[in-house]
This record gives C-alpha cells, sequence and structure tokens, in this order.
C-alpha cells in the first residue's frame, strides 16, 4: 500500500502519462554495463538519486507504451500500496513491473522503498550472475522467440532456455536477499512490525520471469481453443495456511492459527505473545518474525508467452479480496480501452466491497495491466471519457502521503495504523498504545470493527510488546 521514493533519495520522477523517453537515458546513470567497466552495488545506490531522469518509468496513475497503472487509497489510512512500470528496463524488450503492498506502521515507507531499490538489486544481480555465468561482461539479452536458429540443435535450445531461466532464478533469489538485508539494516526505516508483499515479473521478449512473496498476485488473460478469454493465475498467494508454509513456520517455532472471529484467516504469531498476527507467510521486512519463519525468500516462475496470451494484471490484495481471477480478466478485457483498464478495475473493485462489505473498510488497491503485444491507446482516454485534469488529480490524490515531488506530506511517527486493531477489535489481545495523532477518521469510522465478513481483513492483528526480560525459548 504506497508509492514515495526511497530514503537514499528525496526526489521523484514524474508521471510520465505516455512514457516519454528524456535524457539522461538509464544507461548514462550508472547503470550500463560493460567489459571495460564492472559495476558494483554502490553504482546502483548512487542510481537511485537519478531515478527521476529516467525514461520509460512510471510509478504514480497513468500509462505507458504498453501498460497502464492505478491506485487508490481505501479507508485504513494512509495508502500502503507502491507499483511500477519500467519499460526498456534491460535492452532488447525488457519490461519490469511489480506491485507491492505495504503493512504496518511504516508500511507505506516500506513498499515505497522496494518499489525503487528492488528493480536496481535485481539490475545489479542479474549482470552478476550473467558474468560468472558467461566468464565475461559481456550480456545477452535475447529471448527464448529469438534463441531458436535455422534448423538449430534442439538440445542446444533447451540448454540455453535452462541458462536463461537458471540467470533469472538466481538474480531473483539474490535481489530479493539484498533487499531484505538493506531494510534490516536502514536506519532511518523502522521494519520490526513493517513490511510489504512483492509480486515482480520480467517480460524479455516472450519470455515471462516471475518473483515473489506474500497475496498480491499476478493473473494472465489469455485466450482459448474457442477464442474465448480465460484468466491463468501466474502466481500463488503465499499464505500461512499453506501446509509447506505452515510446516516452515513451526518448525522454526512460530505459531499459525486463525482467530475465533475469523476462523478462514490463518496467522503467523510470536511464540511467545499473541502478536503481530501477520496474515502471510513471506514478506519484506517484519523482522519481529523472522526468526520465526517467515521469510523473505520469492517462489520463482518462468512462462513462455504465446499469441493467444493478452494482458497481465498484477495487483494488492485490496482486488482479490474482492474480485475473482475471471472477474478481472473480463473488467480489462472489456474495458473501453486499454489506458482506462487499471482505473477501470479499480473502480469495479471499489464498488464490489461497497457491495459485498457494506459495514467494513476498504482496502487499498493498486493495479499493473501489462499488454502483451506492446500497443497501447492512441489516444488519451481520458479526454474521449470526459476526465478533467482535476478529476486525474483527484484519482492521484489517492497516493495519500507522497507529494509531486516524492516527499512524503507529514514524517513518519509510530501512531495508530488502521492495519493495527485495537484491543476493543482484538478481544483477547492487550491494547497497543501509539503516541502521535490519530488518522483522521470520523467517530463511527474509529469505533468500525475491522472482523465483519473480510476475508483477509488486516495484515496485522497488533503489534507485539517485549519486556526487558524476554521468556526463555
Amino acid at each position: 500500500m504506497g508509492g514515495c521514493v526511497s530514503t537514499s533519495s528525496r526526489s521523484n520522477c514524474s508521471n510520465r502519462s505516455r512514457g516519454e523517453a528524456v535524457s539522461p537515458t538509464f544507461f548514462d546513470i550508472g547503470c550500463c554495463w560493460s567489459k571495460r567497466a564492472k559495476r558494483t552495488f554502490s553504482d546502483h545506490v548512487i542510481g537511485l538519486q537519478h531515478l527521476p531522469s529516467v525514461p520509460n518509468r512510471i510509478f504514480t496513475n497513468g500509462e505507458s507504451r504498453s501498460s497502464c497503472i492505478f491506485t487508490q487509497q481505501g479507508r485504513k489510512g494512509i495508502n500502503q500500496d507502491a507499483m511500477i512500470v519500467w519499460e526498456d528496463f534491460m535492452p532488447e524488450d525488457v519490461t519490469f513491473c511489480g506491485v507491492f503492498d505495504g503493512h504496518g506502521p511504516h508500511g507505506h515507507l516500506v513498499a515505497r522503498k522496494v518499489r525503487d531499490a528492488l528493480p536496481l538489486k535485481l539490475l545489479s544481480s542479474w549482470h552478476s550472475c550473467q558474468s560468472r555465468q558467461n566468464g565475461s561482461g559481456q550480456t545477452c539479452f535475447k529471448g527464448s522467440s529469438e534463441k531458436k536458429s535455422d534448423g538449430g540443435d534442439s538440445e542446444k535450445e533447451v540448454s540455453a532456455e535452462e541458462r536463461l531461466t537458471s540467470l533469472w532464478r538466481e538474480a531473483f533469489m539474490k535481489s530479493y536477499k539484498a533487499m531484505d538485508k538493506e531494510l534490516r539494516s536502514h536506519s532511518n526505516l523502522d521494519c520490526f512490525c513493517s513490511g510489504s508483499t512483492a509480486v515482480s515479473i520480467v517480460k524479455q521478449g516472450s519470455d515471462l520471469f516471475m518473483g515473489y512473496i506474500g497475496d498480491s498476485r499476478a493473473v494472465m488473460g489469455s485466450k482459448d481453443r474457442n477464442d474465448l478469454m480465460v484468466a491463468i493465475q501466474l502466481t500463488v498467494d503465499l499464505k500461512p495456511d499453506l501446509p509447506r508454509e505452515a510446516e516452515r513456520i513451526k518448525k522454526c517455532n512460530g505459531r499459525v492459527f486463525a482467530l475465533q472471529d475469523e476462523p478462514e484467516v490463518c496467522r503467523v504469531w510470536l511464540p511467545f505473545d499473541d502478536a503481530p498476527g501477520l496474515a502471510m507467510a513471506r514478506a519484506f521486512g517484519d523482522f519481529c518474525l523472522k526468526e520465526y519463519g517467515v521469510i523473505s525468500v520469492p517462489e520463482f516462475s518462468h512462462r513462455i508467452l504465446t499469441e493467444r496470451d493478452q494482458f497481465i494484471v498484477l495487483a494488492s490484495d485490496g482486488v482479490w479480496d474482492v474480485l475473482s481471477n475471471e472477474e478481472v480478466v473480463k473488467i480489462v478485457s472489456s474495458a473501453l480501452s486499454r489506458s482506462s483498464a487499471a482505473r477501470i478495475l479499480v473502480d469495479s473493485a471499489a464498488r464490489e466491497w461497497k457491495l459485498k462489505y457494506p459495514t467494513s473498510k476498504m482496502d487499498d488497491c493498486a493495479v499493473v495491466c501489462v499488454f502483451l503485444d506492446g500497443k497501447m491507446d492512441m489516444e488519451s482516454d481520458y479526454e474521449e471519457q470526459g476526465f478533467s485534469s482535476a478529476t486525474l488529480q483527484s484519482y492521484h490524490s489517492g497516493n495519500a502521503g507522497e507529494s509531486d515531488d516524492g516527499r512524503n506530506r507529514s514524517e513518519p511517527c509510530l501512531q495508530r495504523n488502521f492495519t493495527v486493531r485495537s484491543s476493543e477489535e482484538s478481544g483477547r489481545l492487550c491494547p497497543v498504545e501509539f503516541e502521535g495523532d490519530v488518522d483522521t477518521a470520523s467517530g463511527e469510522d474509529q469505533n468500525w470493527s475491522g472482523l465483519e465478513g473480510v476475508t483477509r481483513v488486516n495484515s496485522l492483528v497488533q503489534l507485539p510488546r517485549f519486556s526487558e526480560e524476554r521468556p526463555n525459548q
């Protein structure tokens, strides 16, 4: 849930509604590779300061050459969802896109930090792995559609495909590990009880590589043999009730169980305290649970795209809580224009929240729609449908807490956050006190119970309170 620049940079890139190229290019700012120059992680830290100058990178409501993205704040406080589409991520038709759903008091900052830093870490890891694999600094960006030679040997093709997949798998694993390590050591960002999901995709030619943690999801719209649109789920919601996830957590002395008033929602708990009640098994941050089975190791998968595959939708769980995969694919495929698909999907999710859970607070929603044929509407969809710049700006304000220049409108503090339930809401659980102003809400809103009918109520139940002497493990 969120969208601001990483703490190592105080500026942010402006919204490029159609991904216009600007100068300097990405390869002018310290991320190009050659045989003569060996890039290190420090080069990419410097690169964070130049993100506003990177062309074809969008992270706020808008569209690019082949994608559209949209987010809308829910009613639980600041928008903690973040999203990104980065076309020309690498040469030869390589695109990166991701959705990140933060949780906890500083979840919005974690999600935004991951949004900005993870792609650069992935680039660094990819280059490192590729250089070691090839024994040189020469890069090869050929996708599977370009690897087939005239009368080529099938064994060599399979070997090349396996090498490419292995390279990206290692790059995803290393970059996710490096991202979590940086969050742990970050001096200005408290991730002890705050974290973020991540679903990230790299499209390289006709190859699709995916790495993901948490319960944000990716779904693809594809046509079957009868030319009918069908939904194909690309990722798995990594929640604590999955047998392998629960087994790992229990082996690490973490506890997995659901509260009586939400029996369908399994959560992760500390061994010595009924907190924090994390509703996912893998996440960035959440270091209070990292010793007890919650990990940041991503699931990785590879898929070869075909001509029948039409588009990919990445979204936070605010969308999936109220819409099925089939409904999402139907909404996107029937949108009046491609550039409006993400916004229409978020609007549909907002309506479903009101219809299905009228007494509950809507969660933040973030959507990325990537059209695989690389095409987008020629004219502005907002102008065609009568959306004024003021209306669009009101939608953009859904990124609460982030101004146009990327600065937070208010500095974060450990205050009441609606992803953490009050003592009245958590029943037998101990209350948690916060200093600072309470998020703006009416009295009726503050008396709201998050347990009324929502499939996945809040990512956290409450923050743990540690005494000076922790019980013996």
